[in-house]
Protein backbone atom coordinates (compact mmCIF):
# COMPACT_ATOMS: atom_id res chain seq x y z
CA UNK A 1 0.00 0.00 0.00
CA UNK A 2 1.21 3.43 -1.20
CA UNK A 3 -0.17 5.02 2.45
CA UNK A 4 -2.67 4.33 4.84
CA UNK A 5 -6.50 4.93 3.78
CA UNK A 6 -6.51 7.06 5.80
CA UNK A 7 -4.19 10.30 7.32
CA UNK A 8 -5.39 11.89 10.53
CA UNK A 9 -3.61 14.90 10.58
CA UNK A 10 -1.62 14.51 7.66
CA UNK A 11 0.93 17.42 7.24
CA UNK A 12 1.95 17.89 3.54
CA UNK A 13 3.95 20.72 2.17
CA UNK A 14 2.14 22.05 -0.82
CA UNK A 15 4.15 22.11 -4.28
CA UNK A 16 1.36 22.11 -6.90
CA UNK A 17 -1.22 24.63 -7.57
CA UNK A 18 -2.69 24.44 -10.90
CA UNK A 19 -4.80 26.93 -12.81
CA UNK A 20 -8.55 26.79 -11.41
CA UNK A 21 -11.20 25.45 -13.47
CA UNK A 22 -14.92 26.23 -13.20
CA UNK A 23 -16.41 22.48 -12.02
CA UNK A 24 -20.03 21.20 -12.61
CA UNK A 25 -19.74 19.50 -9.12
CA UNK A 26 -17.78 22.14 -6.91
CA UNK A 27 -18.66 25.51 -8.64
CA UNK A 28 -14.12 26.24 -9.03
CA UNK A 29 -11.56 23.28 -8.28
CA UNK A 30 -7.66 24.08 -7.81
CA UNK A 31 -5.79 20.69 -8.04
CA UNK A 32 -3.53 20.21 -5.23
CA UNK A 33 -0.59 18.57 -4.81
CA UNK A 34 2.00 18.72 -2.00
CA UNK A 35 4.89 16.07 -0.49
CA UNK A 36 4.73 14.69 2.88
CA UNK A 37 7.78 15.12 5.57
CA UNK A 38 8.77 11.69 4.02
CA UNK A 39 8.84 12.78 0.54
CA UNK A 40 5.80 11.07 -0.59
CA UNK A 41 3.74 12.44 -3.03
CA UNK A 42 0.06 13.21 -2.28
CA UNK A 43 -2.95 14.95 -4.47
CA UNK A 44 -5.65 16.68 -2.28
CA UNK A 45 -9.13 17.53 -4.14
CA UNK A 46 -11.80 18.70 -4.40
CA UNK A 47 -10.51 21.99 -3.22
CA UNK A 48 -12.12 24.93 -3.65
CA UNK A 49 -9.13 27.29 -3.02
CA UNK A 50 -10.58 30.39 -4.41
CA UNK A 51 -13.21 30.77 -2.07
CA UNK A 52 -12.04 29.49 1.02
CA UNK A 53 -11.71 31.78 3.78
CA UNK A 54 -8.48 33.61 3.88
CA UNK A 55 -7.13 31.70 6.78
CA UNK A 56 -7.09 28.67 4.82
CA UNK A 57 -5.24 29.84 1.75
CA UNK A 58 -1.86 28.21 1.59
CA UNK A 59 0.99 29.73 -0.42
CA UNK A 60 2.61 27.37 -2.25
CA UNK A 61 5.60 25.99 -0.34
CA UNK A 62 3.37 26.12 3.09
CA UNK A 63 2.61 23.35 5.49
CA UNK A 64 -0.64 22.45 5.59
CA UNK A 65 -1.93 20.13 8.05
CA UNK A 66 -5.73 18.06 7.57
CA UNK A 67 -7.36 14.88 8.07
CA UNK A 68 -7.35 13.54 4.57
CA UNK A 69 -8.59 10.25 3.12
CA UNK A 70 -8.44 7.87 0.04
CA UNK A 71 -10.27 9.12 -2.65
CA UNK A 72 -12.59 5.85 -3.66
CA UNK A 73 -13.62 7.82 -6.65
CA UNK A 74 -10.11 7.43 -8.18
CA UNK A 75 -7.72 4.70 -8.60
CA UNK A 76 -4.18 6.97 -7.99
CA UNK A 77 -3.05 6.17 -5.15
CA UNK A 78 -1.84 9.84 -4.33
CA UNK A 79 -5.16 11.41 -4.75
CA UNK A 80 -7.05 11.61 -1.25
CA UNK A 81 -9.84 14.33 0.01
CA UNK A 82 -10.18 16.52 3.50
CA UNK A 83 -12.14 14.16 5.02
CA UNK A 84 -13.92 16.82 7.24
CA UNK A 85 -13.89 19.80 4.42
CA UNK A 86 -11.90 22.32 4.67
CA UNK A 87 -13.24 24.94 6.61
CA UNK A 88 -12.76 24.05 9.91
CA UNK A 89 -10.57 20.98 9.71
CA UNK A 90 -7.58 22.44 7.80
CA UNK A 91 -4.42 24.77 9.48
CA UNK A 92 -1.74 26.15 7.18
CA UNK A 93 1.45 27.02 9.14
CA UNK A 94 5.12 28.29 8.07
CA UNK A 95 6.38 28.86 4.51
CA UNK A 96 9.72 27.20 3.48
CA UNK A 97 11.50 30.02 2.30
CA UNK A 98 14.45 30.13 0.01
CA UNK A 99 17.20 30.95 2.20
CA UNK A 100 20.53 28.87 1.72
CA UNK A 101 20.05 28.37 -2.18
CA UNK A 102 16.93 26.59 -1.44
CA UNK A 103 18.39 23.88 0.89
CA UNK A 104 15.22 23.43 3.08
CA UNK A 105 12.69 23.21 0.10
CA UNK A 106 15.14 21.03 -2.39
CA UNK A 107 15.49 18.69 0.62
CA UNK A 108 11.47 17.61 0.68
CA UNK A 109 11.38 18.22 -3.00
CA UNK A 110 14.20 16.11 -4.33
CA UNK A 111 14.62 13.24 -2.56
CA UNK A 112 12.74 11.09 -5.60
CA UNK A 113 14.08 12.67 -8.84
CA UNK A 114 13.62 10.49 -11.89
CA UNK A 115 15.82 11.40 -15.15
CA UNK A 116 13.48 9.44 -17.89
CA UNK A 117 10.10 9.47 -18.96
CA UNK A 118 9.74 6.08 -20.36
CA UNK A 119 10.84 4.75 -16.38
CA UNK A 120 7.79 7.20 -14.74
CA UNK A 121 5.32 6.06 -18.01
CA UNK A 122 6.21 2.10 -17.31
CA UNK A 123 5.16 3.37 -13.40
CA UNK A 124 2.24 5.02 -14.28
CA UNK A 125 0.98 2.11 -16.38
CA UNK A 126 1.88 -0.55 -13.75
CA UNK A 127 0.18 -2.21 -10.91
CA UNK A 128 1.85 0.98 -8.83
CA UNK A 129 -0.15 3.56 -11.30
CA UNK A 130 2.24 6.60 -9.91
CA UNK A 131 0.59 9.48 -11.07
CA UNK A 132 3.06 12.20 -9.39
CA UNK A 133 6.41 13.29 -9.88
CA UNK A 134 9.45 14.87 -9.90
CA UNK A 135 11.89 14.98 -13.00
CA UNK A 136 14.79 16.49 -13.89
CA UNK A 137 14.91 17.21 -17.88
CA UNK A 138 18.05 16.72 -19.45
CA UNK A 139 18.07 19.96 -21.84
CA UNK A 140 15.24 21.78 -23.13
CA UNK A 141 14.97 22.45 -26.62
CA UNK A 142 11.70 24.85 -26.67
CA UNK A 143 8.94 26.55 -25.52
CA UNK A 144 5.60 26.49 -27.83
CA UNK A 145 2.66 28.59 -27.30
CA UNK A 146 -0.80 27.81 -28.71
CA UNK A 147 -3.98 29.93 -29.28
CA UNK A 148 -6.55 28.44 -26.58
CA UNK A 149 -10.66 29.24 -26.53
CA UNK A 150 -10.89 32.35 -24.76
CA UNK A 151 -14.03 31.61 -22.61
CA UNK A 152 -14.78 28.18 -21.06
CA UNK A 153 -16.98 25.82 -21.92
CA UNK A 154 -20.51 26.93 -21.67
CA UNK A 155 -21.69 24.10 -19.79
CA UNK A 156 -19.11 24.59 -16.89
CA UNK A 157 -19.93 28.09 -17.27
CA UNK A 158 -23.18 27.83 -16.31
CA UNK A 159 -23.32 25.10 -14.18
CA UNK A 160 -20.42 27.19 -12.04
CA UNK A 161 -23.18 30.63 -12.15
CA UNK A 162 -25.64 28.22 -10.61
CA UNK A 163 -23.64 27.38 -7.78
CA UNK A 164 -23.00 31.20 -7.42
CA UNK A 165 -26.49 32.31 -7.50
CA UNK A 166 -27.48 29.78 -5.07
CA UNK A 167 -24.74 30.89 -2.80
CA UNK A 168 -25.84 34.13 -3.24
CA UNK A 169 -29.46 33.75 -2.11
CA UNK A 170 -28.36 31.73 0.95
CA UNK A 171 -26.24 33.97 2.12
CA UNK A 172 -27.92 37.63 0.80
CA UNK A 173 -24.18 38.46 0.12
CA UNK A 174 -24.63 41.85 -2.21
CA UNK A 175 -21.82 40.32 -5.30
CA UNK A 176 -21.95 37.44 -7.12
CA UNK A 177 -18.75 35.06 -7.33
CA UNK A 178 -16.56 35.82 -10.75
CA UNK A 179 -15.69 33.28 -12.46
CA UNK A 180 -11.56 33.12 -12.91
CA UNK A 181 -10.70 34.36 -16.32
CA UNK A 182 -9.95 31.93 -18.82
CA UNK A 183 -6.06 32.15 -20.59
CA UNK A 184 -6.70 32.28 -24.05
CA UNK A 185 -2.96 30.12 -24.73
CA UNK A 186 -1.50 26.97 -23.59
CA UNK A 187 2.02 26.63 -22.93
CA UNK A 188 4.61 23.51 -23.69
CA UNK A 189 7.97 22.67 -22.43
CA UNK A 190 9.85 20.66 -25.32
CA UNK A 191 12.56 18.73 -23.58
CA UNK A 192 15.06 15.92 -23.51
CA UNK A 193 15.50 12.75 -21.04
CA UNK A 194 17.48 10.35 -20.64
CA UNK A 195 16.91 7.65 -23.09
CA UNK A 196 15.09 9.95 -25.33
CA UNK A 197 16.20 10.49 -29.28
CA UNK A 198 13.45 12.95 -29.86
CA UNK A 199 12.03 15.54 -27.80
CA UNK A 200 8.93 15.54 -25.50
CA UNK A 201 5.97 17.96 -25.34
CA UNK A 202 4.43 18.35 -22.49
CA UNK A 203 1.44 21.11 -21.65
CA UNK A 204 2.19 23.50 -18.57
CA UNK A 205 -1.12 23.43 -15.95
CA UNK A 206 0.43 25.57 -13.48
CA UNK A 207 -1.22 28.52 -11.72
CA UNK A 208 2.40 30.34 -12.06
CA UNK A 209 2.39 30.42 -15.63
CA UNK A 210 -1.36 31.60 -16.10
CA UNK A 211 -0.73 34.41 -13.19
CA UNK A 212 2.90 35.23 -15.01
CA UNK A 213 0.38 36.06 -18.55
CA UNK A 214 -1.95 38.47 -16.74
CA UNK A 215 0.94 39.95 -14.57
CA UNK A 216 3.29 40.65 -18.37
CA UNK A 217 -0.68 41.48 -20.08
CA UNK A 218 -0.92 44.16 -17.42
CA UNK A 219 2.77 45.27 -17.96
CA UNK A 220 2.12 45.30 -21.68
CA UNK A 221 -0.86 47.43 -21.85
CA UNK A 222 -2.68 45.01 -23.07
CA UNK A 223 -0.82 43.40 -26.27
CA UNK A 224 -0.90 39.95 -25.81
CA UNK A 225 2.05 38.86 -28.44
CA UNK A 226 4.17 41.02 -26.03
CA UNK A 227 3.12 39.39 -22.87
CA UNK A 228 3.56 36.16 -24.22
CA UNK A 229 7.21 37.42 -25.39
CA UNK A 230 7.92 37.83 -21.81
CA UNK A 231 6.83 34.63 -20.95
CA UNK A 232 8.70 32.45 -23.07
CA UNK A 233 11.68 34.52 -21.67
CA UNK A 234 10.62 33.56 -18.71
CA UNK A 235 10.77 29.98 -19.35
CA UNK A 236 12.83 29.42 -22.02
CA UNK A 237 15.61 31.44 -21.19
CA UNK A 238 15.91 32.61 -17.95
CA UNK A 239 14.93 29.28 -16.00
CA UNK A 240 17.00 26.84 -18.08
CA UNK A 241 20.09 29.23 -17.94
CA UNK A 242 20.18 30.77 -14.31
CA UNK A 243 18.35 28.21 -12.59
CA UNK A 244 18.87 24.80 -11.85
CA UNK A 245 15.56 23.03 -13.47
CA UNK A 246 12.75 20.81 -11.96
CA UNK A 247 9.51 19.85 -13.49
CA UNK A 248 6.65 18.47 -11.25
CA UNK A 249 4.87 15.96 -13.09
CA UNK A 250 1.55 14.40 -12.88
CA UNK A 251 -1.59 12.77 -15.17
CA UNK A 252 -5.15 13.13 -14.98
CA UNK A 253 -7.83 10.24 -13.65
CA UNK A 254 -9.26 10.77 -17.04
CA UNK A 255 -6.19 10.32 -19.16
CA UNK A 256 -3.85 8.03 -16.95
CA UNK A 257 -4.65 4.51 -18.43
CA UNK A 258 -5.33 5.40 -22.08
CA UNK A 259 -3.21 8.22 -23.15
CA UNK A 260 0.40 7.05 -24.58
CA UNK A 261 2.46 9.26 -22.29
CA UNK A 262 -0.42 10.72 -19.51
CA UNK A 263 1.32 13.40 -18.30
CA UNK A 264 1.65 16.95 -18.20
CA UNK A 265 3.77 19.45 -15.97
CA UNK A 266 1.67 21.01 -12.79
CA UNK A 267 4.60 22.58 -11.18
CA UNK A 268 7.98 24.05 -11.94
CA UNK A 269 10.64 23.73 -9.44
CA UNK A 270 13.60 26.11 -10.02
CA UNK A 271 16.31 26.35 -6.92
CA UNK A 272 19.87 28.58 -8.61
CA UNK A 273 22.19 26.72 -9.90
CA UNK A 274 24.93 25.67 -7.68
CA UNK A 275 28.36 27.09 -7.94
CA UNK A 276 29.58 23.88 -9.13
CA UNK A 277 26.52 23.82 -11.55
CA UNK A 278 27.78 27.60 -12.70
CA UNK A 279 31.40 26.14 -13.61
CA UNK A 280 29.56 24.19 -16.49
Amino acid sequence: MYLPTEIPQARVLITVKAYPKPSGKYEELVCTAGLTEEGKWIRIYPVPYRFLADSKLYPKYSWVTVDLVRNSSDFRPESYRPKQGLDAHFQVSDVIGTRDAWAARKAIVLREVFTSMSDLIDLAKSEHKKSLATMKPREVTGFKIERSARTWKEKWTNQALQHSFYELAQSKSPGARQLVRKVPYDYFYEFLTDGDTSPRKLKIEDWEIGALFWNCLEQTNGGESAANDLVREKYLVDFPKDKDLYLFLGTTKQHHNVAPNPFMIVGVFYPPKSSQDSMF
